[in-house]
């Protein structure tokens, strides 16, 4: 099969064979039936040389040849198919909620916390074409930094200018999911799920974690949450009069909190130490949260034939015409 061509009648591509047999037997046929004639010295013809006429003659061969190929071809019944496909998603509609506090710039991930954070994310969302993902951020205040959308180069581009000092420092995890809920609570998807990541315990905000896991419950909205961070310390830059200065800050994550939040919505609770255990999270999300898609697809298919047959049919009358006017005296 040809790119973009299918054989009706692959059993005639075998008659191609014809091809090599019939040149062979020109071949034998012009040395071995040619007429000779006796002569006493070729003195008289060593300056003569063959004439165009004479060097064009196989070209009658050739005409024939590939006419022959054409037809041979043509009987193959090559066929042009176009395909187009109807496709329908079970929709999901994903909301990252990204903590973005002061202790995100611990750089126990590297660069640090945060801009591992936002890259495996990125990944993430690349991974689901189909899928509306919007994009929530907090700290001491949460705010929704792109709604759900299925435009993912618009959603990439604001995913990446998320930094610390965006809004007042602090980690409202509570506030988080909750704006990420009121962001879900009005959807019609199939599936309605919150990945809030955090590196924390709430410190601030007027809503508790587990009111606000509630909330998502009331809604049908599954959470995942992830704490990263190392076990044990981390190094955590400090600005100070002598420029950037690194402390030794104890990894403190809530993780009983964040276990809840997962089990009174159905999802599930992970802990990341580091960047590659991360990027197997979201992985494991992914394969969790997958897209029901159904594709129906149809083919249409248009015979090529006639073309071939055309082209055949024109040399095979220029073939007739040259053996019967300027290659008569040689054929």
């Amino acid at each position: 099969m040809i790119e973009g061509i299918e054989f009706a009648n692959k059993e005639w591509l075998w008659a191609l064979l014809v091809i090599p047999a019939l040149l062979a037997w020109y071949v034998y046929r012009y040395f071995n039936f040619r007429a000779l004639v006796t002569m006493p010295s070729l003195d008289a013809f060593s300056e003569m040389g063959m004439s165009l006429k004479e060097k064009l003659r196989h070209s009658l061969l050739i005409l024939r040849l590939v006419a022959i190929s054409l037809l041979i071809l043509a009987m193959t019944r090559p066929q042009s198919s176009s395909s187009w496909q109807d496709i329908s998603t079970e929709g999901i509609d994903i909301i990252l909620a990204i903590d973005i506090s002061g202790s995100m710039l611990a750089e126990d991930f590297k660069p640090n916390r945060l801009e591992a954070s936002k890259e495996v994310a990125v990944k993430f969302i690349e991974e689901r074409p189909n899928d509306r993902i919007g994009l929530v951020v907090y700290s001491g205040e949460s705010f929704t930094q792109c709604p759900l959308t299925t435009d993912h180069a618009v959603l990439k581009n604001l995913f990446l200018e998320i930094k610390n000092g965006m809004i007042e420092d602090g980690t409202a995890i509570g506030m988080g999911l909750a704006t990420a809920v009121n962001r879900l609570k009005d959807s019609e998807a199939k599936s309605k799920v919150i990945i809030l990541l955090t590196d924390g315990s709430n410190t601030t905000g007027s809503i508790p974690p587990l009111t606000a896991a509630e909330i998502a419950k009331s809604f049908g909205v599954r959470v995942y949450t992830i704490g990263v961070g190392t076990n044990g310390q981390a190094p955590y830059p400090v600005q100070t009069p002598f420029g950037i200065q690194y402390q030794q800050m104890e990894v403190k994550i809530d993780e009983a909190t964040l276990q809840g939040i997962a089990d009174a919505t159905g999802g599930q609770y992970f802990r990341a130490v580091d960047k590659k255990k991360l990027e197997g999270i979201y992985q494991e999300i992914d394969k969790m949260e997958k897209s029901k898609i159904e594709v129906t697809e149809f083919r249409k298919k248009s015979e090529e034939f006639f073309p071939l047959v055309l082209v055949a049919l024109v040399l095979l009358g220029l073939e007739y015409m040259l053996r019967n006017t300027y290659f008569k005296s040689l054929v």
